[in-house]
């Protein structure tokens, strides 16, 4: 499972450096910083909610998810929006 999870990351860094080069945006540091943060929260939900499933922990397995990943989904989307709207400005 890890194997495919860091294809997927990796093709997604490419990606996402791939097109700001092209579409030649820059980020600021900040925006980079929230966005790792994100990530990495929603890595450490994914690998403790399967975990508690595997561990037959239904319960905290949701709260997992609940205490875990949706944090990381708003700091992924403060980090987008910072980006957007910086570029609409300019």
């Amino acid at each position: 499972m890890w194997l495919i999870i860091g294809l997927i990351l990796g093709a997604a860094f490419l990606g996402l450096m791939m097109g700001l080069r092209t579409k030649k945006i820059s980020l600021t540091w900040y925006e980079w910083l929230i966005g790792a943060i994100g990530v990495l929260m929603l890595l450490f939900t994914v690998q403790n909610y399967f975990g508690s499933l595997a561990e037959v922990e239904p319960k905290a397995a949701s709260l997992f998810l609940l205490v875990t990943g949706l944090p990381s989904l708003v700091l992924l989307a403060v980090a987008w929006q910072l980006a957007v709207r910086r570029t609409k400005k300019a």
